[in-house]
């Protein structure tokens, strides 16, 4: 196998930054099938290691493992690439629904917590000059 167009599982492990096993537990998810030589090696190509990326980058936005099949076509054998785009465009929309409600929240929250510091602030200068 030519190395420009091959990876073995180590390879891409060490290339990536996760476990062998990682690797492993994709293939058995069915979102990677890697060739294999006659003794059983594993050995990828490069729309296995397109895919590999693709599912890792998924994983660090947050979602499943059964999002990103669906993402990169797993679970429609006839997924062309538009309808690829168009599927993790509206996953990405609903991530920028739900990002922008947290953001949403976390500000009346930092609010609310900036306001109760002013209050505590102002019942503890006040304690203090009853104390003086």
């Amino acid at each position: 196998m030519n190395d420009e167009t091959t990876w073995t599982i180590s390879r891409l492990a060490s290339e990536f930054d996760i476990s062998t096993r990682t690797i492993r537990f994709y293939e058995e998810k069915g979102l990677l099938a890697p060739t294999r030589t006659s003794g059983g090696h594993r050995y990828y190509t490069r729309r296995d290691r397109s895919r590999l990326k693709l599912i890792l980058r998924g994983k660090r936005f947050g979602y499943s493992l059964e999002d990103i099949a669906d993402m990169i076509g797993l679970a429609t054998d006839d997924i062309d690439e538009q309808e690829q785009i168009r599927r993790t465009f509206r996953y990405a929309e609903k991530s920028l629904g739900t990002i922008r409600q947290q953001i949403e929240e976390l500000t009346m929250f930092e609010s609310e917590i900036l306001e109760m510091q002013e209050k505590l602030n102002t019942r503890l200068k006040l304690l203090k000059k009853e104390g003086d």
